[in-house]
Protein backbone atom coordinates (compact mmCIF):
# COMPACT_ATOMS: atom_id res chain seq x y z
CA UNK A 1 0.00 0.00 0.00
CA UNK A 2 1.15 3.67 -0.74
CA UNK A 3 1.41 6.61 1.65
CA UNK A 4 2.12 8.50 3.43
CA UNK A 5 0.01 7.50 6.50
CA UNK A 6 0.28 10.65 8.99
CA UNK A 7 -0.17 9.85 12.60
CA UNK A 8 0.51 12.67 14.08
CA UNK A 9 -3.21 14.28 15.19
CA UNK A 10 -1.32 18.31 15.87
CA UNK A 11 -0.59 18.01 12.23
CA UNK A 12 -4.12 16.03 11.28
CA UNK A 13 -5.50 19.36 12.61
CA UNK A 14 -4.28 21.79 10.61
CA UNK A 15 -6.37 22.16 7.67
CA UNK A 16 -3.34 24.07 6.18
CA UNK A 17 -0.91 21.33 6.51
CA UNK A 18 -3.26 18.74 5.29
CA UNK A 19 -4.47 20.76 2.12
CA UNK A 20 -1.04 21.01 1.34
CA UNK A 21 0.00 17.27 1.83
CA UNK A 22 -3.24 16.40 0.06
CA UNK A 23 -2.26 18.28 -3.30
CA UNK A 24 0.93 16.27 -3.62
CA UNK A 25 -0.31 12.99 -1.68
CA UNK A 26 -4.48 12.75 -2.48
CA UNK A 27 -3.90 9.02 -0.90
CA UNK A 28 -2.62 10.09 2.57
CA UNK A 29 -4.18 8.62 5.65
CA UNK A 30 -4.52 10.64 8.41
CA UNK A 31 -4.92 10.47 12.19
CA UNK A 32 -8.29 11.94 12.79
CA UNK A 33 -8.84 10.52 16.28
CA UNK A 34 -7.57 13.72 18.06
CA UNK A 35 -5.22 11.70 20.32
CA UNK A 36 -2.07 10.18 20.29
CA UNK A 37 -1.34 6.67 18.83
CA UNK A 38 0.92 4.43 20.94
CA UNK A 39 1.79 0.43 21.01
CA UNK A 40 -0.36 -1.83 18.99
CA UNK A 41 -3.11 0.74 17.90
CA UNK A 42 0.07 2.53 16.63
CA UNK A 43 1.42 -0.47 14.61
CA UNK A 44 -2.77 -1.24 13.17
CA UNK A 45 -2.68 2.58 12.00
CA UNK A 46 0.49 2.78 10.08
CA UNK A 47 0.52 -1.52 9.19
CA UNK A 48 0.87 -1.61 5.01
CA UNK A 49 2.29 1.64 4.04
CA UNK A 50 5.48 2.51 2.89
CA UNK A 51 5.91 6.10 4.16
CA UNK A 52 4.64 8.07 7.37
CA UNK A 53 4.82 11.60 8.95
CA UNK A 54 5.05 10.77 12.89
CA UNK A 55 4.92 13.70 15.38
CA UNK A 56 5.38 12.30 19.22
CA UNK A 57 4.11 9.00 18.85
CA UNK A 58 6.27 6.31 20.51
CA UNK A 59 8.14 4.97 17.30
CA UNK A 60 9.64 2.12 19.04
CA UNK A 61 11.54 -0.85 18.04
CA UNK A 62 8.42 -3.15 18.43
CA UNK A 63 6.13 -1.08 16.46
CA UNK A 64 8.94 -0.57 13.35
CA UNK A 65 9.71 -4.45 13.49
CA UNK A 66 5.77 -4.89 12.86
CA UNK A 67 5.80 -2.47 9.77
CA UNK A 68 7.30 -4.58 7.31
CA UNK A 69 5.89 -2.10 4.16
CA UNK A 70 7.40 0.88 5.87
CA UNK A 71 10.29 2.63 4.07
CA UNK A 72 10.37 6.10 4.84
CA UNK A 73 9.75 8.42 8.05
CA UNK A 74 9.34 12.08 7.87
CA UNK A 75 9.83 13.96 11.35
CA UNK A 76 6.59 16.46 12.11
CA UNK A 77 8.52 18.30 14.94
CA UNK A 78 12.15 18.46 16.25
CA UNK A 79 12.43 15.78 19.10
CA UNK A 80 13.86 13.00 17.84
CA UNK A 81 13.42 11.08 21.42
CA UNK A 82 10.50 9.43 21.03
CA UNK A 83 11.80 7.47 17.67
CA UNK A 84 14.27 5.03 17.77
CA UNK A 85 16.64 5.51 15.08
CA UNK A 86 18.47 2.57 15.71
CA UNK A 87 15.93 0.23 15.06
CA UNK A 88 14.99 2.48 11.56
CA UNK A 89 19.08 2.04 10.74
CA UNK A 90 19.20 -1.14 11.27
CA UNK A 91 16.28 -1.32 8.56
CA UNK A 92 17.77 0.88 6.30
CA UNK A 93 14.61 3.29 6.72
CA UNK A 94 15.60 6.79 6.01
CA UNK A 95 14.81 9.83 8.49
CA UNK A 96 13.54 13.09 6.81
CA UNK A 97 14.17 15.33 9.96
CA UNK A 98 15.49 19.30 10.22
CA UNK A 99 16.43 20.65 13.63
CA UNK A 100 15.41 24.18 14.77
CA UNK A 101 12.38 24.88 12.51
CA UNK A 102 10.19 25.91 15.96
CA UNK A 103 13.06 27.72 17.69
CA UNK A 104 11.66 31.16 17.77
CA UNK A 105 8.28 29.75 18.98
CA UNK A 106 10.31 28.23 21.59
CA UNK A 107 12.75 30.87 22.46
CA UNK A 108 9.78 33.64 22.76
CA UNK A 109 8.38 31.54 25.04
CA UNK A 110 11.14 31.25 27.21
CA UNK A 111 11.42 34.90 27.45
CA UNK A 112 8.15 35.26 27.79
CA UNK A 113 7.89 32.91 31.11
CA UNK A 114 11.42 34.89 32.17
CA UNK A 115 9.42 38.19 32.03
CA UNK A 116 6.64 36.32 33.93
CA UNK A 117 8.70 34.77 36.27
CA UNK A 118 10.86 37.74 37.17
CA UNK A 119 8.34 40.42 37.23
CA UNK A 120 5.39 38.44 39.26
CA UNK A 121 3.30 38.09 37.03
CA UNK A 122 1.80 34.93 37.13
CA UNK A 123 1.47 34.68 40.13
CA UNK A 124 0.09 38.07 41.10
CA UNK A 125 -2.53 37.78 38.75
CA UNK A 126 -3.60 34.38 39.64
CA UNK A 127 -3.58 36.30 43.22
CA UNK A 128 -5.96 38.84 41.83
CA UNK A 129 -8.32 36.66 40.35
CA UNK A 130 -8.41 35.18 43.87
CA UNK A 131 -9.50 38.51 45.34
CA UNK A 132 -6.29 39.14 46.72
CA UNK A 133 -4.38 42.57 46.01
CA UNK A 134 -1.07 41.77 45.83
CA UNK A 135 1.99 44.26 44.76
CA UNK A 136 4.95 42.55 44.52
CA UNK A 137 6.54 43.70 41.26
CA UNK A 138 9.18 40.95 41.40
CA UNK A 139 12.51 42.35 39.99
CA UNK A 140 13.23 43.63 36.22
CA UNK A 141 15.09 41.19 34.23
CA UNK A 142 17.32 43.25 32.93
CA UNK A 143 20.93 43.40 33.81
CA UNK A 144 20.52 39.75 35.42
CA UNK A 145 22.47 36.67 35.16
CA UNK A 146 20.82 34.08 32.97
CA UNK A 147 22.05 30.38 32.58
CA UNK A 148 20.84 28.60 29.65
CA UNK A 149 22.00 24.50 29.83
CA UNK A 150 22.22 23.50 25.89
CA UNK A 151 23.17 26.15 23.34
CA UNK A 152 21.78 24.68 20.00
CA UNK A 153 19.12 26.34 17.71
CA UNK A 154 16.89 27.36 20.68
CA UNK A 155 19.50 28.41 22.68
CA UNK A 156 21.61 30.69 20.49
CA UNK A 157 17.90 32.35 19.46
CA UNK A 158 17.26 32.92 22.87
CA UNK A 159 20.61 34.99 23.26
CA UNK A 160 19.73 37.05 20.60
CA UNK A 161 16.50 37.69 22.05
CA UNK A 162 18.18 38.96 25.39
CA UNK A 163 20.66 41.82 23.83
CA UNK A 164 18.27 44.26 24.79
CA UNK A 165 17.87 43.30 28.59
CA UNK A 166 21.81 43.52 28.60
CA UNK A 167 22.04 40.19 30.85
CA UNK A 168 24.76 38.58 32.00
CA UNK A 169 24.71 35.16 29.55
CA UNK A 170 26.14 31.60 31.01
CA UNK A 171 26.04 28.74 28.77
CA UNK A 172 26.68 25.06 29.14
CA UNK A 173 27.18 22.92 26.60
CA UNK A 174 28.46 19.23 25.74
CA UNK A 175 29.67 20.74 22.62
CA UNK A 176 32.95 24.09 22.31
CA UNK A 177 30.55 26.95 22.13
CA UNK A 178 33.50 29.57 21.48
CA UNK A 179 31.95 31.04 18.50
CA UNK A 180 28.97 31.73 20.04
CA UNK A 181 30.78 33.32 22.53
CA UNK A 182 32.87 34.89 20.95
CA UNK A 183 29.50 36.57 18.56
CA UNK A 184 27.09 37.29 21.61
CA UNK A 185 29.75 38.42 24.10
CA UNK A 186 28.63 35.06 26.45
CA UNK A 187 30.52 33.09 28.70
CA UNK A 188 30.33 28.84 28.44
CA UNK A 189 30.84 27.88 32.15
CA UNK A 190 30.53 24.97 33.81
CA UNK A 191 26.99 23.19 35.53
CA UNK A 192 28.54 24.09 38.94
CA UNK A 193 29.22 27.63 38.00
CA UNK A 194 26.71 28.25 36.30
CA UNK A 195 23.96 27.19 38.28
CA UNK A 196 25.53 28.90 41.60
CA UNK A 197 25.60 31.77 39.51
CA UNK A 198 22.09 32.46 37.81
CA UNK A 199 19.11 34.10 38.61
CA UNK A 200 16.95 32.26 35.83
CA UNK A 201 17.79 29.10 34.37
CA UNK A 202 16.80 27.44 31.21
CA UNK A 203 16.68 24.21 29.92
CA UNK A 204 16.85 23.87 26.24
CA UNK A 205 18.85 20.26 25.84
CA UNK A 206 17.03 16.64 23.67
CA UNK A 207 15.88 14.31 26.25
CA UNK A 208 19.00 11.47 25.96
CA UNK A 209 20.47 8.92 28.14
CA UNK A 210 22.65 11.91 29.77
CA UNK A 211 20.21 14.35 29.96
CA UNK A 212 17.60 12.04 31.58
CA UNK A 213 16.33 13.66 35.10
CA UNK A 214 19.56 15.76 34.98
CA UNK A 215 17.71 18.07 37.29
CA UNK A 216 17.41 16.16 39.82
CA UNK A 217 18.11 16.85 44.22
CA UNK A 218 22.03 17.83 43.13
CA UNK A 219 21.29 19.50 40.26
CA UNK A 220 18.23 22.21 42.50
CA UNK A 221 20.62 22.11 45.55
CA UNK A 222 22.85 23.81 43.43
CA UNK A 223 21.12 27.11 42.62
CA UNK A 224 20.67 30.27 44.03
CA UNK A 225 17.28 29.95 46.83
CA UNK A 226 15.75 33.25 44.65
CA UNK A 227 16.20 31.88 41.13
CA UNK A 228 13.31 30.26 39.05
CA UNK A 229 13.85 27.43 36.80
CA UNK A 230 12.55 27.26 33.05
CA UNK A 231 11.87 24.16 30.86
CA UNK A 232 11.08 24.08 27.33
CA UNK A 233 12.80 21.35 26.16
CA UNK A 234 11.84 17.64 27.51
CA UNK A 235 9.75 17.01 30.57
CA UNK A 236 11.84 13.96 30.90
CA UNK A 237 14.54 16.01 31.61
CA UNK A 238 13.33 17.30 35.23
CA UNK A 239 13.09 14.84 38.21
CA UNK A 240 9.40 16.36 39.31
CA UNK A 241 9.32 15.02 42.90
CA UNK A 242 12.60 16.25 43.31
CA UNK A 243 11.82 19.72 41.80
CA UNK A 244 8.57 19.30 43.69
CA UNK A 245 10.49 19.39 47.60
CA UNK A 246 12.70 21.77 45.94
CA UNK A 247 9.55 24.52 45.39
CA UNK A 248 8.13 23.31 48.77
CA UNK A 249 10.61 23.60 51.19
CA UNK A 250 12.02 27.04 49.01
CA UNK A 251 15.38 25.55 47.70
CA UNK A 252 14.70 27.73 44.25
CA UNK A 253 11.86 30.60 44.22
CA UNK A 254 10.01 28.78 41.16
CA UNK A 255 9.58 27.56 38.20
CA UNK A 256 7.65 28.00 34.90
CA UNK A 257 7.37 24.18 32.71
CA UNK A 258 5.98 23.47 29.44
CA UNK A 259 6.62 20.00 29.20
CA UNK A 260 5.73 16.62 31.78
CA UNK A 261 7.14 13.53 32.28
CA UNK A 262 3.55 11.92 31.75
CA UNK A 263 1.22 14.12 29.10
CA UNK A 264 -1.32 15.15 29.06
CA UNK A 265 -0.37 16.64 33.22
CA UNK A 266 -3.62 17.63 34.24
CA UNK A 267 -3.34 15.84 37.32
CA UNK A 268 0.32 16.45 37.99
CA UNK A 269 0.78 17.13 41.52
CA UNK A 270 3.33 19.51 40.56
CA UNK A 271 0.51 22.14 39.12
CA UNK A 272 -1.01 22.23 42.64
CA UNK A 273 1.92 24.21 43.60
CA UNK A 274 1.18 27.99 43.67
CA UNK A 275 5.16 29.18 42.59
CA UNK A 276 4.66 26.70 39.63
CA UNK A 277 3.65 27.93 36.36
CA UNK A 278 2.78 24.80 34.11
CA UNK A 279 1.37 25.68 30.06
CA UNK A 280 0.46 22.26 28.29
CA UNK A 281 3.34 21.55 25.85
CA UNK A 282 2.71 24.95 24.02
CA UNK A 283 6.36 25.77 23.11
CA UNK A 284 6.81 25.01 19.94
CA UNK A 285 3.17 25.37 19.03
CA UNK A 286 3.17 29.22 17.49
CA UNK A 287 1.04 29.37 14.38
CA UNK A 288 3.69 30.21 12.30
CA UNK A 289 5.93 27.14 13.95
CA UNK A 290 3.47 24.49 13.44
CA UNK A 291 3.37 25.58 9.40
CA UNK A 292 7.02 25.27 9.55
CA UNK A 293 7.68 21.99 11.66
CA UNK A 294 4.61 20.48 9.18
CA UNK A 295 5.64 21.88 5.93
CA UNK A 296 9.65 20.46 6.61
CA UNK A 297 7.70 16.96 7.40
CA UNK A 298 6.27 17.65 3.94
CA UNK A 299 9.18 18.40 1.93
CA UNK A 300 11.65 15.93 3.52
CA UNK A 301 8.76 13.33 1.87
CA UNK A 302 8.04 14.97 -1.16
CA UNK A 303 12.18 14.31 -1.89
CA UNK A 304 12.15 11.14 -0.88
CA UNK A 305 9.00 10.08 -3.22
CA UNK A 306 10.50 12.02 -6.01
CA UNK A 307 7.62 14.09 -6.41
Amino acid sequence: MLGPVVTSPSFCKNETLVAELLELFPEAHLNREGHILKGQQLVEFMRGYDAAIVGTDPLSDAVISQLPDLKFVSKYGVGLDNVDQDALQRRGIPLGWSGGVNRRSVSEMALAFMIGLSRNLFITSQKLKNGEWDKSGGFQLSGKTIGIIGCGFVGEDLIRLLEPFECDILICDILDKSDTCQRYSVRQVDMITLLGQSDLVTLHVPLSEQTKEMVNHDFLAQMQRHAYLINTSRGGVVNEPALAEALQSGGIAGAAIDVYQREPASENPLLELPNLIGTPHIGGNAREAVLAMGRSAIEHLRKWAGR
